[in-house]
């Protein structure tokens, strides 16, 4: 079971942290032409963005934010813009990449297109309440194994789709320190469920969704003291992506993780990270307790709401163990605010 998504139901939202965004675009001008692209300028960084023609674009920057937004608690800065694109988009799918990823290549040397892989998970069901050993079900070439009930095969909608890359992995600052030159060259094409009850670390370096269904849930609240710009310096995504699994866990939607790869060439210093890290390390020790206990009631049946809930939980559960907890939980009422204000236009 699958369905057709048309190119015009589909936006591309990039986060624009380097004014030089010619081989980006031109290494993604195959895939990237065909679309809408959402580009949202980093409020803090002042040159003027390099952006090669022949593409249907629309950029946001720092003043298109605080025209669009207002007066608000949330930080919009770094990797964090990129929310932004979520907010404005229009479109039923949103494929968001980092400016330091490139297409990959598979296994054979072929190009990829993850737009049409991020695509493809999309458009099949996914399957969180039995794990199936040959992985997705849908893919071609596969099927469910025996002893899979069959009272399960019709799956539910998969809302989420979590992309990988190859060379440099998004390992945390203790990891990148002790291995400085590892590479990820190993291609895996598989694709699976995220099992329900199961929380992952979600990156936003590539990532599909239906934000229709899903929007108002991939919310930019756990900034720390200090955050940097590098991957492993930030929280943002890490708490988006436990709040959305337990949004997709309990309205009984699905999160698939595989493909597509990308190939990603960012980096920094890594003893210089782990200095600002070492406090995002120590908090995961309370958040991700804290999300495996997450029960919302049945009578909130919304995304929205599911987020206005938990907020409440962070600021009661949470907000006692570090103040940073009650900011994110104020940016989650906010955020939920802003969905609300911007989709009414």
């Amino acid at each position: 079971m699958s369905f057709e998504i048309e190119d015009s139901e589909i936006d591309i939202v990039i986060a624009a942290l380097r004014s030089d965004l010619t081989s980006f675009f031109e290494g993604w001008r195959a895939i990237f032409s065909r679309f809408h692209i959402i580009i949202i300028k980093d409020p803090d960084l002042q040159a003027d963005l390099h952006i090669p023609p022949g593409f249907d674009h629309k950029i946001y920057t720092k003043s298109d934010i605080q025209s669009i937004i207002g007066s608000t608690k949330i930080n919009f800065s770094g990797h964090s813009c990129r929310y932004l694109g979520y907010l404005v988009s229009s479109k039923k799918y949103i494929i968001s990449v980092d400016d330091d990823c490139l297409p990959a290549q598979d296994i054979n040397g072929n190009p990829i297109d993850p737009v049409a892989q991020h695509m493809a998970n999309l458009s099949t069901p996914a399957t969180p309440f039995f794990f199936n050993t040959l992985y997705d079900p849908f893919r071609p070439g596969a099927d469910f194994v025996r002893g899979y009930p069959f009272s399960l095969r019709s799956g539910v909608e998969c809302v989420l789709s979590c992309g990988l890359w190859l060379n440099v992995a998004d390992y945390d600052s203790p990891t990148q320190a002790v291995k400085p030159h590892e590479r990820n060259t190993r291609y895996v094409d598989a694709v699976l469920t995220v099992p329900m009850r199961a929380m992952l670390p979600m990156s936003g370096i590539n990532l599909g969704f239906n934000r229709h269904a899903l929007g108002p849930a991939l919310v930019p609240a756990l900034r720390l003291r200090g955050e940097g710009k590098h991957r492993w310096e930030t929280m943002e995504d890490i708490w988006c992506g436990m709040c959305v699994k337990v949004v997709c866990d309990h309205l009984g939607l699905g999160v698939k993780t595989g493909i597509p790869y990308v190939w990603r060439s960012g980096g920094g210093n890594a003893w210089e990270s782990l200095k600002r890290e070492s406090e995002g390390v120590k908090l995961m020790e309370d958040i991700v307790p804290f999300f495996h206990a997450v029960k919302l009631p049945r009578t909130v049946t919304t995304a929205e709401d599911c987020v206005l809930q938990m907020a409440r939980m962070v600021r009661e559960q949470l907000g006692k163990v570090d103040e940073v907890f009650v900011q994110a939980a104020d940016a989650m009422d906010e955020w939920v605010r802003l969905w609300k204000v911007i989709s009414s236009r």
